[in-house]
């Protein structure tokens, strides 16, 4: 239910039933640390933060807003995701959205399957914000890791690719970071409007981090795909070089020692690892498996895709 490990959820409520209720979900999957009053909660929370924090505002000790507002103002625990649980009328502190420091409520009398969706949502909301990529907006590392392990556990069939530019450092070197971010901009907008235009909404793409990307669609439509990428990404790329580079083709920087060098135009490597008949049982073997088939592509000066031919539909 949760990713690939058990959660830590805290849940602070004097009501004994509502603390059976909800400590009761997921027993497999959350491990519940439960405090009747909030002080005896605080030093904990900020020792240990939770993966998700409960609070029932009717605590006695101390006001549930106050506490809520004492761990989001902390940097460090500002996206641990915080449900309160409420009584029928919404107190002042969360009716208006752009102050409230909640991420999610219930209201009493608190149903199980209510209970259920709002905090896994909560959760899930929290995980997907922290780990997605700053600049394109694209699902993390946690996210990436979490689709290519699940597709593996319910052995479904599909093909992974690893994507990254060649020659893109060089870029960033003459260039600068403003018009390096642009080129990855541009480019993961290729990679998703490349798959939409070839299988619609049906697959998945992610930013691992830098030039490094990665994508997941049926394997039977896999080379079209990798073909629209590389031909939207060629036709589009040049644009981003000063006029004079772009005629010559290439740019003058310099290698990672220092000394003067002639870089191409940036192209594309593709490596593409195929899940066939539950062949595949983690997610670091389709890295492993990757990491070969790019440096084979790489190869080739030109933007090219690489397939995992013993594995290939």
């Amino acid at each position: 239910m949760f990713a690939n490990r058990n959660q830590n959820f805290t849940l602070i409520s004097p009501d004994r039933g509502l603390t059976a209720l909800i400590t009761g979900l997921w027993p497999d999957d959350v491990n519940w640390a439960c405090y009747a009053q909030g002080r005896g909660a605080i030093e904990k929370i900020f020792n240990d933060p939770p993966d998700l924090l409960m609070v029932d505002l009717a605590i006695p000790d101390m006001d549930g807003i106050e506490l809520v507002k004492l761990v989001k103002n902390e940097n460090v625990y500002r996206q641990v995701p915080v449900v309160v649980c409420l009584e029928e009328t919404i107190p002042d502190a969360l009716l208006n959205p752009a102050e409230a420091e909640v991420d999610d409520f219930l209201i009493r009398p608190v149903k199980i399957e209510e209970a259920q969706t709002r905090l896994a949502l909560a959760w899930y909301r929290s995980t997907r914000a922290l780990d997605a990529n700053p600049l394109t907006r694209l699902p993390g590392n946690t996210c990436i890791i979490q689709k290519i392990q699940d597709l593996i556990d319910t052995q479904q069939d599909f093909s992974l690719g690893y994507l990254d530019l060649d020659h893109f450092k060089a870029f960033n070197d003459a260039y600068g970071f403003s018009r390096g971010d642009e080129v990855l901009m541009m480019t993961s907008r290729v990679i998703v409007n490349s798959i939409r235009g070839v299988i619609g909404m049906d697959g998945f793409v992610g930013h691992i981090g830098g030039d490094d990307f990665v994508f997941i669609v049926p394997r039977d439509r896999v080379e079209l795909i990798c073909q629209s990428i590389i031909s939207n990404f060629n036709s589009i790329v040049p644009h981003f070089y000063d006029p004079e580079d772009r005629r010559q083709g290439f740019i003058s920087s310099h290698d990672r020692q220092g000394n003067p060098c002639s870089f191409p135009l940036m192209t594309l490597s593709i490596a593409v690892v195929f899940n066939t008949r539950g062949q595949l049982t983690h997610f670091g073997q389709a890295s492993q498996i990757a990491m070969g088939l790019k440096k084979k592509a790489k190869q080739d000066p030109s933007s090219s895709y690489v397939l995992d031919r013993r594995q290939a539909p």
